[in-house]
């Protein structure tokens, strides 16, 4: 079963000069007003998906990604494994029904897996 392309993320070291980045370039909106400060990201156009700016704590770094939704989500991290990714973040959950987790594929890019809704 094919996968769509559901979200996208922006991390880097300073969340409020990459939103005005991308705001200025592309006419995005980014609302950070939450707990966590993460910038949810509106496009404002039709057919695009949205996403995520935000300054990640930790050792994760600075990175693009982009996040595709699928059924089973530990069988297609296993299959990743098996072509060569190397699985950084396990199963999450995100809300009651969703969960997230993320890998580094062959050449290290890091790419997200979602599983519900």
């Amino acid at each position: 079963m094919a996968a769509p392309v559901v979200w996208f993320e922006i991390a880097g070291r300073d969340r409020d000069a990459l939103a005005r980045f991308y705001g200025e370039l592309l006419g995005w909106t980014v609302d950070a007003d939450n707990p966590r400060g993460y910038g949810m990201v509106t496009t404002g156009s039709k057919g695009g998906i949205s996403g995520g700016i935000f300054a990640p704590d930790g050792g994760v770094g600075e990175y693009v990604s982009f996040y595709a939704s699928v059924e089973r989500l530990e069988d297609r991290l296993a299959h990743a494994e098996r072509l060569g990714a190397k699985v950084v973040q396990k199963p999450t959950p995100i809300s009651e029904t969703a969960r997230v987790a993320m890998f580094l594929d062959p050449e290290g890019h890091r790419i997200g897996l979602t599983e519900g809704s």
